[in-house]
């Protein structure tokens, strides 16, 4: 099954240019899907039924996988037998009759205002290193761009002119986002004084670079947020993606429409975007019980 896989998953990467994040995790996905089929003994691509399938994927949910997760797993598998009937690999799918799970909404991890501009404090300006940072922190939020977004700016990602970056989202997709005054001004300052010395004579043409001159990884970019996070004491979990979670929902908060956030974060689907309204909602509620005498 593994050459198949190799060859579906060549397939979405050329034709259809599936993002390199998505490749992972379908490569995972479907990686583990032939290590079950493996155990189980099965013949052949064509001698998999629904019942193995079902097996498999209950399977996954024994481990503690979230009905995302699970859902994600499914739709690698069912867009890979979609890919071998067309190829007419096998003669029929044991997918055809399995519905997603279902997937309980999970409201994302947000920061307060407040909280935020506690955390954008915290880098300053001493060090090289520290306006990197500083930077950094102040463009994702002022932003909402993914952190694979971020680390893949380019020095000519800002068009300074008018004040706004392309972003380089899934499926190779470019957008327009403002930047925004605050993380306009701590951006042009690092590209002025600190990249400078980060790039020590060397080429790059990452915007933001690593104490090596090279380009900051995913790796990296998490490890700033979590040393921010505990030196701003905020006493809750704080990942990379807090920040875009946070970004919508403030715009939300302060009034945007729905279909401008949308477009501002990339998402195909509004249904995507309409989560961080619930979180609205929770903050309502939330300042409502605070200050209503009633509440």
């Amino acid at each position: 099954m593994h050459h198949l896989i190799d060859e579906y998953l060549n397939y979405l990467t050329v034709e259809k240019g599936v993002s390199r994040n998505t490749i992972d995790a379908y490569s995972r996905d479907l990686g583990r899907y032939a290590g079950f089929i493996g155990e189980e003994g099965t013949r052949g691509i064509g001698g998999i039924g629904t019942e193995e399938l079902i097996s498999f994927l209950a399977s996954l949910q024994k481990e503690g996988l979230a009905a995302n997760s699970v859902n994600r797993a499914l739709a690698a598998i069912r867009g890979f037998y979609k890919y071998l009937l067309r190829e007419k690999k096998v003669e029929h799918t044991p997918v055809a009759h399995i519905e997603l799970a279902r997937v309980w909404m999970r409201l994302p991890d947000v920061l307060s205002r407040e909280e935020m501009e506690l955390l954008l404090a915290q880098p300053g300006a001493a060090t090289p290193a520290d306006c990197r940072d500083s930077a950094m922190l102040e463009l994702v939020y002022a932003t909402g761009i993914r952190v694979s977004e971020l680390i893949g700016l380019t020095v000519n990602s800002i068009n300074w002119q008018v004040g706004y970056l392309v972003a380089m989202g899934k499926g190779e997709k470019e957008r327009i986002v403002p930047v925004g005054r605050t993380a306009y001004d701590r951006v042009k300052h690092y590209l002025e004084s600190a990249r400078p010395l980060l790039l020590k004579g060397g080429e790059s043409d990452f915007l933001f670079l690593n104490r090596s001159g090279k380009g900051i990884t995913r790796q990296g970019f998490w490890k700033i947020v979590k040393k921010y996070a505990a030196k701003a004491g905020l006493g809750k979990r704080v990942h990379p993606h807090t920040f875009r979670h946070s970004f919508a929902s403030h715009l939300l908060e302060g009034g945007a429409d729905l279909r401008s956030v949308q477009i501002m974060l990339g998402h195909a689907d509004i249904s995507t975007t309409q989560i961080y309204t619930h979180v609205t909602r929770e903050r309502l509620k939330e300042i409502h019980r605070k200050f209503h005498p009633r509440g």
